[in-house]
């Protein structure tokens, strides 16, 4: 990944995806049109990778600021790289080509550049997001990921998305599917949790190891979501290594934490519904990290996750109980 000269890095089915993502999920107390404003300053910044979801339940505001940016000349529709997600109420493998096209008709766009896997895990099917029993627990379910992957590759095939790739998988689930009998398309990607707390040292040496880009969600920590993150989680902005960093780079916690991931060959994404900040995180192109800032920042990891998925761990298919 030569970040000098190119902002992007090639997958391998081919197509091209933008190192450096906005991640267009809004907190609940945001209301969804802010997404939509947030994701045209983007643009307007340089932002050409949007990572979206059906989950977000935002697509269609994202998707009209989209549709806005280039109906002005501003982008065109090929120089935007948009990812959205099988939620897991749809993990059953008829469901995955009608769960694509609700986002799509959300989007109004014709495809998707990448349609992932959110979560290995199933929920039951149906309009609830997250559906519960009258005890008020999840609904799981056990699907065969392999079915759900084979009708991932139909999804490609038939046009509706350029690429397809997982995310949250530990490296056995990818093995699964990279072992899959027929396997058609392999993932282009594993997009999981990745910070300087909990660096995926060893998942990231893995998916290189089979030409899958690992991308980084929550890396600058996490805004503490109360539904999904402990209240005492430690705050990464705050951490004192990455500020000195920070300080002897004339730069922001933000940009050195991006810039690591960067450097070590890891597609990153950030989130912010702050115009300056917005302009803040795109800034990481222009200055490097030293061997000695990588290995301070590396020294930091204590596989610390903030996003631990509670409610799915007796599940067979719980990806966290694996080492990576």
């Amino acid at each position: 990944m030569d970040l000098n000269r190119s902002r992007s890095v090639k997958l391998n089915d081919g197509h091209v995806m933008p190192v450096l993502g906005f991640g267009t999920l809004a907190p609940d107390d945001v209301p969804k049109s802010k997404s939509g404003e947030a994701t045209k300053v983007a643009i307007d910044v340089g932002f050409r990778h949007f990572d979206a979801a059906y989950i977000y339940q935002n697509e269609k505001e994202v998707g009209k600021a989209i549709r806005e940016k280039i109906a002005d000349g501003t982008v065109k529709r090929e120089d935007i790289f948009y990812t959205t997600k099988l939620w897991t109420t749809f993990c059953r493998p008829e469901l995955v080509r009608p769960a694509l096209e609700r986002s799509l008709k959300a989007l109004q766009l014709d495809y998707v550049d990448l349609f992932i896997i959110h979560l290995p895990i199933a929920m039951k099917p149906g309009e609830e997001l997250m559906p519960k029993d009258a005890n008020g627990d999840f609904i799981l379910e056990t699907v065969d990921l392999c079915s759900t992957w084979a009708a991932m590759e139909k999804c490609k095939d038939a046009g509706l998305t350029k690429s397809i790739g997982v995310s949250n998988f530990n490296h056995k689930q990818l093995e699964m599917i990279l072992n899959k009998p027929g396997l058609k398309y392999k993932p282009v990607c594993n997009q999981v949790e990745c910070h300087p707390y909990l660096n995926q040292s060893k998942l990231l040496e893995f998916c290189k190891s089979k030409d899958i880009v690992l991308v980084a969600y929550s890396a600058l920590g996490s805004q503490k979501n109360p539904g999904w993150v402990e209240r005492d989680s430690p705050s990464l902005l705050e951490e004192p290594v990455l500020n000195a960093i920070a300080k002897k780079h004339n730069r922001s916690p933000g940009q050195v934490a991006l810039r690591f991931q960067l450097q070590r060959g890891v597609v990153v994404l950030v989130k912010s519904f702050n115009q300056k900040r917005i302009k803040e995180n795109f800034e990481v192109f222009n200055f490097e990290l030293t061997p000695e800032d990588m290995k301070a920042i590396e020294g930091l990891n204590r596989n610390f996750r903030y996003f631990k998925l509670p409610f799915a761990v007796g599940h067979p298919h719980y990806p966290f109980s694996e080492e990576y």
